[in-house]
């Protein structure tokens, strides 16, 4: 397992972490949260060896085999498969030891090699990268293009499917779905569930966290929180935190005032001086517990379209697409205040050719664009972020576009999105994507829409900001047509699904819920959604097969089955205990007043018995299940 003992990080002369402590179990599978610039990408450094702790002790296993997702991929001429099969770093090494023994006809070295080789299930390597590719939403024929083809998202995607593809013990994965579409999402949602390592991730993406992940560490104020559960849970958690943490200081800041009160009516007297200087030396000794700062950094809202339409914009028998490859056919779409409808489809099917060409940046390639005569409407996509003035200030881009307001006016509103002071002064070049994607909403809601057309809008959007924008969106009057990921944000904002597939637009019929068990099921006809994580295709006997995956279960239900065995001998002696306090306890003798400090004493080790066997035996009960799950699985 992983230790961080006491800890204490600084980036600069900032202090990430302080003086904190937590454990990585191994097989675990952990969401990493915070605020942006909190530390998440930080702590990755950390783990993976490239930054040492300024105190404390950090203590990762030596024998394990760590995979990270790199952010950045630089262009070559390297072809997409063979850049995903680098990262199994033993196979390439392996496959150059090969090459030499034969150019050496060194039989006996080769003999040894290819057994090696598959040892480590090296045959079936290429077979595993297709499918990592496929699964990632790249073509055949873009699995043979060059990494220099590719734009930045998608070399993203390449940079996960290396990672995925590197055999490890802990996986790294920083913001593994931005630039996913859901099907994609959701492949790898299905790949990470039946991964076998120790899994940490970071993600804004509060579905997939959920699906993916049973337990949360919470980077707040130099300190690391760790939380059982998925996110879900973890909001439950954390507001009852807070509200005890509210009420605490609610509590103590009314003794603040009682003592302050008591020492200006009688620190003058000298009969109550002495204690009113005792209430100071307490005042002074109090811990003042921290008011509980639960209020987002963002509160913006869509302002009611100045003018509106019915219907803000209309196609009919529209073709989408370009002129030597049209995507869609058959079009007939008409939008009206208060419609919120959700572009689904796979990735290629033609969401964003259609929003684009919603958007008029897109002509049809046949049928026809019907505007209503107050159309307004607000594009967003990642291209936007590229479309920013770099020398320029947030202020001055509002400025730009309508000179006729205020500085103040303009700065009270990109306040709302957290771009203050300097932030909203300063140029944008230093902006992160995260940055420079609030601004471009900004841009959006301060020229008062009364059309949303938004592809992938979280992109780079944290959680806060993510259910700012829900809730923004929620109270919007016009009309919306979104392209996202994010389940929770389509769940949350619109009412009608559109399917894109197949050359055609068309409704879907059933919830965002059911899309997601149709795509499953589409993934499992199609075979992609069988890459188990860790395993390999067997190239030889059934039988041999069957010995390696029932080696490779009892491998992963071994340390299971020793935790619930080490819980049976714990809640055996917390029995044996608490029985022998049972029996302490009837001795009547016990209940004299010269006994009574030993009876207290017995209660209250009594009461601390029984809350240890609480937790110890949900505990058990937790891991029996998990246990029975996966047994139930292997059958």
């Amino acid at each position: 397992m992983i230790t961080l003992e006491n800890i204490t990080l600084q980036r600069g002369s900032k202090r990430l972490l302080e003086n904190t402590s937590a454990v990585i179990h191994p097989g675990r599978k952990i969401a990493l949260v915070g605020a942006n610039g909190a530390g998440k990408s930080s702590l990755f450094s950390l783990l993976r060896g490239e930054l040492e702790v300024d105190a404390g002790v950090l203590r990762v296993p030596d024998h394990w085999r760590i995979a990270h997702m790199a952010q950045e991929v630089e262009a070559s001429e390297r072809a997409a498969l063979d850049f995903v099969l680098d990262g199994d770093a033993v196979l390439r090494e392996l496959e150059g030891a090969i090459a030499g023994a034969e150019s050496r006809d060194d039989h006996d070295e080769l003999a040894r090699l290819h057994q090696a080789l598959d040892e480590i299930d090296g045959y079936t390597a290429p077979i595993r990268a297709e499918q990592l590719l496929e699964g990632l939403g790249f073509s055949a024929p873009e699995r043979k293009a060059p990494v220099s083809a590719f734009s930045g998202g998608w070399r993203i995607r390449l940079s996960l499917a290396r990672a995925l593809m590197c055999p490890s013990d802990l996986l790294l994965l920083d913001e593994p779905t931005n630039h996913l579409d859901m099907d994609a999402a959701l492949w790898l949602e299905q790949w990470l569930q039946r991964y076998r390592g120790t899994l940490v991730l970071i993600s804004h993406d509060r579905d997939f966290i959920d699906n993916v992940c049973e337990e949360i560490f919470h980077i707040e104020r130099g300190n690391l929180y760790s939380y059982r559960g998925n996110y879900s849970a973890f909001e439950r958690q954390r507001a009852e935190f807070l509200a005890r943490q509210q009420a605490l200081h609610d509590k103590q800041q009314r003794r603040v005032r009682e003592i302050q009160a008591f020492v200006d009516r009688f620190r003058a007297k000298a009969t109550k001086a002495k204690q009113a200087q005792s209430r100071l030396k307490e005042l002074e000794r109090m811990e003042l517990r921290a008011p509980a700062h639960v209020d987002s950094p963002f509160d913006f809202a869509f302002p009611p379209p100045e003018r509106t339409s019915d219907p803000l914009l209309a196609i009919k028998g529209g073709v989408v697409g370009y002129p030597d490859k049209p995507l869609l056919r058959g079009v007939d779409l008409s939008l009206h205040p208060g419609t919120r409808l959700a572009l689904l489809g796979a990735n290629g099917a033609g969401k964003s050719t259609l929003i684009k060409t919603l958007a008029g940046e897109l002509p049809l390639q046949g049928g026809e664009r019907i505007e209503g005569e107050h159309l307004a409407a607000g594009y967003f996509s990642q291209h936007q972020l590229e479309m920013l003035d770099a020398d320029a200030s947030p202020v001055q881009h509002l400025l730009r576009l309508t000179p006729e307001a205020t500085e103040q006016a303009v700065r009270d509103f990109l306040g709302s999105f957290d771009f203050r002071g300097d932030m909203a002064l300063g140029p944008v070049a230093p902006f992160s994507g995260g940055e420079k994607a609030r601004l471009a909403l900004a841009i959006i809601v301060w020229l008062r829409p009364n059309l949303l057309l938004l592809d992938e809008p979280t992109n780079h959007l944290d959680l806060e900001m993510r259910h700012a924008l829900t809730l923004a969106l929620q109270e919007f009057e016009g009309a919306v047509v979104l392209v996202s990921h994010d389940r929770h944000l389509l769940r949350n904002t619109v009412d009608d699904l559109l399917l894109v597939d197949a050359g055609a637009v068309r409704p879907f019929e059933g919830s965002l819920d059911d899309y997601t068990h149709w795509l499953l099921s589409r993934l499992r006809d199609s075979g992609g959604g069988n890459t188990v994580a860790g395993s390999q295709a067997d190239s030889g006997s059934p039988r041999k097969q069957q010995r390696r995956q029932s080696a490779q279960r009892r491998q992963e239900l071994r340390p299971l089955r020793k935790a619930i065995a080490s819980n049976e001998a714990r809640m055996a002696r917390l029995h044996d205990a608490l029985a022998n306090i049972d029996s302490r306890l009837t001795d009547t003798a016990l209940y004299r007043d010269e006994h009574r400090e030993t009876l207290q004493s017995l209660l209250h080790e009594q009461g601390q018995l029984k809350r240890e066997q609480q937790s110890v035996e949900t505990e058990w009960l937790e891991l029996s299940e998990r246990l029975e799950a996966l047994e139930t699985t292997a059958d």
